[in-house]
């Protein structure tokens, strides 16, 4: 089967092209320039600008894909051309978010036709309007299309936790970590690894043309559990966890006040039915302990990703005191 990734060198696409390959699939990669990550061996690159069309169906060469998958559409104007550029394609595959259902979430599990509405939250918001877009299309000209949506994911380069590895060092002084809330609204974590096994089989497949999926762990968590996690990933037996109000934290470091209040601060649980039912084999094999043991082992190994902000740090010890 022959997969064209536009985009696809970031974490979680080149975990999947890593599995495509793994699988067999014959998979081309589109970039603008040099890819972020190092490709897997066996994987064709061309370098083009995915969202100059006529410039892409130039590199192209009028090639056919089994499956067309679209990892850095962002806003409607990304995808200006693709409808007709892919509509020989056998699929079109649209990394969406599971960030594009309304806060608070109305009825829990959220599941695939749960209502999207995000009309705050930038990210998500556009999204929203790009899946609008792509749905339009499939309903007037037959486009093959699947949306794809991730939620939280991380791998071992990524501390998934907002403060990033400013939050590992404090624990690790044993200074006090912000946690917003009062740290037991529920998330889920998906490591890259597990989300590429889930993804790949939906490649070519007839059942999940027309459809919209979730591709998420079903784990739940609260925030204090991931922090717990991670601390003791990081060798930390009882880390400082202080507790603030998303409006709070946002008022000392604004930076955070958006996705806070229309997106983290909310709990968000998943009925993975519909994932289970197109890919039945997959379950996950990561462990949020064992992914987080990952993290702190990539990060101590590794100087330059142990970024610390002292500017957070001093919000961090102003909230403290509030």
């Amino acid at each position: 089967m022959k997969v064209l990734f536009l985009g696809g060198a970031g974490m979680i696409g080149s975990a999947a092209s890593a599995e495509a390959v793994r699988r067999g699939l014959d998979v081309t990669v589109v970039t603008r320039g040099d890819p972020k990550r190092a490709l897997p061996d066996g994987i064709r690159h061309i370098a083009a600008d995915v969202r100059d069309v006529e410039g892409l169906r130039t590199a192209l060469g009028g090639e056919r894909y089994d499956a067309v998958v679209n990892w850095i559409g962002f806003t409607p104007e990304h995808l200006a051309g693709h409808a007709a550029l892919f509509a020989d394609a056998g699929q079109y595959v649209f990394i969406s978010t599971c960030s594009v259902f309304a806060r608070p979430v109305p009825q829990l599990p959220i599941t695939e036709s749960s209502p999207r509405s995000q009309p705050v939250f930038g990210y998500a918001r556009d999204k929203v309007a790009c899946e609008l877009l792509l749905e339009q299309e499939a309903r007037e000209t037959g486009f093959r299309l699947t949306i794809v949506r991730p939620f939280h994911t991380y791998d071992r380069t990524v501390v998934p936790v907002l403060p990033g590895w400013t939050a590992v060092e404090r624990m690790r002084a044993g200074l006090p970590v912000i946690v917003h809330g009062d740290g037991t609204s529920l998330w889920t974590l998906m490591h890259a690894d597990d989300f590429a096994r889930a993804f790949v089989p939906l490649l070519g497949s007839a059942h999940a043309v027309g459809e919209s999926v979730n591709v998420v762990s079903g784990d739940i968590l609260t925030w204090d559990q991931i922090h717990l996690f991670l601390a003791a990933a990081a060798g930390v037996r009882e880390p400082l966890l202080v507790h603030r109000s998303s409006e709070t934290i946002g008022r000392r470091w604004p930076g955070w006040a958006e996705v806070l209040e229309h997106d983290f601060r909310h709990t968000m649980l998943f009925d993975t039915a519909k994932l289970r039912r197109l890919v039945p084999d997959f379950a996950p094999r990561i462990s949020l302990s064992a992914g987080l043991d990952e993290v702190i082992r990539f990060h101590d190994a590794t100087a330059s990703a142990r970024r610390v902000d002292a500017d957070l740090a001093a919000a961090f010890d102003d909230l403290v005191g509030e």
